[in-house]
């Protein structure tokens, strides 16, 4: 589908880079052409991705990162612009989440996924997006959010309530920095198993339950994210902006909110599923 030279000349960065969505984001990235900068809090899977790039004749570099930290984000973007060049393209991909009836949650639990997804999402768009103003080039910013941004969800609360600011964010800043030739999108995934979120939002056979409501009657793959996220950072989508392309085999058009099964069920057995899930983790 698309030429291997694609993304040449362009730096991306991506939050949450090392695992999940973000790693198939920048193998794909890098494999057509992309310098890739990729951060996160574990250093481990960082390394892993960058040595996997570069073995695959690849560009990529890495930055342990807080992106609840402004101070911190500001020196993985110094760090990974002086080992690869400035930076032409953002992806907001760093994101927690966790099942819980919301009576249940704490405010530090509310508050640590928003830090995470909204605040961190901010201080990443922040700092990228001032330099470029600053430097007079432009770029392109990506932000993965959810379809529930748009109608809410329940027993993920604070995600919800994160999800649909970095929508807002998305769709304001398309107005507001286009001027400065900045481009800002977003993508709403559905379900994509990974090893990381994934696996702490579905328990027993609850995944099969949820294929069901998918009309094409499957998960997402992650090379079909990424691949939408190559579209959405390459030269042809360069009159895309503040779109947000939802991308889940039809399940938000068939049942509204992701996790609304949840309430067809004895809610004491619901909590004991989402305890026990915190125990497996």
């Amino acid at each position: 589908m698309f030429s291997a030279d694609l993304l040449a000349g362009q730096t991306i960065l991506i939050t949450g880079g090392g695992t999940g969505l973000g790693r198939a984001m920048a193998l794909r990235f890098a494999g057509l052409g992309a310098k890739v900068g990729i951060c996160g809090r574990r250093p481990d899977p960082l390394a892993a991705t960058v040595a996997d790039i570069r073995a695959a004749g690849g560009t990529a570099a890495s930055a342990m990162c807080d992106v609840r930290d402004p101070v911190s984000v500001k020196m993985m973007v110094d760090s990974l612009e002086a080992e690869l060049g400035p930076l032409t393209g953002l992806v907001n991909n760093a994101a927690g989440n966790f099942l819980s009836a919301a009576e249940d949650l704490s405010p530090n639990a509310f508050d640590t996924v928003i830090k995470i997804v909204l605040n961190g999402t901010f201080h990443t768009t922040s700092e990228v997006g001032r330099r470029w103003i600053e430097r007079k080039n432009g770029g392109a910013i990506l932000s993965i959010v959810t379809t529930y941004a748009w109608m809410g969800s329940a027993f993920v609360l604070p995600s919800a309530c994160a999800k649909a600011g970095v929508l807002a964010m998305t769709r304001s800043l398309a107005v507001e920095w286009a001027t400065y030739g900045i481009r800002s999108n977003a993508i709403a995934p559905g379900p994509f198993p990974t090893d990381g979120a994934f696996s702490r939002l579905m328990a027993g056979d609850i995944e099969e339950q949820v294929k069901k409501q998918i009309p094409l009657g499957r998960f997402g793959r992650p090379e079909e994210l990424a691949d939408l996220a190559v579209y959405m950072m390459a030269p042809g989508a360069s009159y895309m902006n503040g779109e947000c392309v939802v991308l889940d085999g039809g399940e938000w058009l068939k049942t509204g909110q992701e996790f609304g099964h949840y309430t067809d069920f004895d809610r004491g057995a619901v909590k004991q599923i989402f305890q026990s899930m915190k125990r497996s983790r």
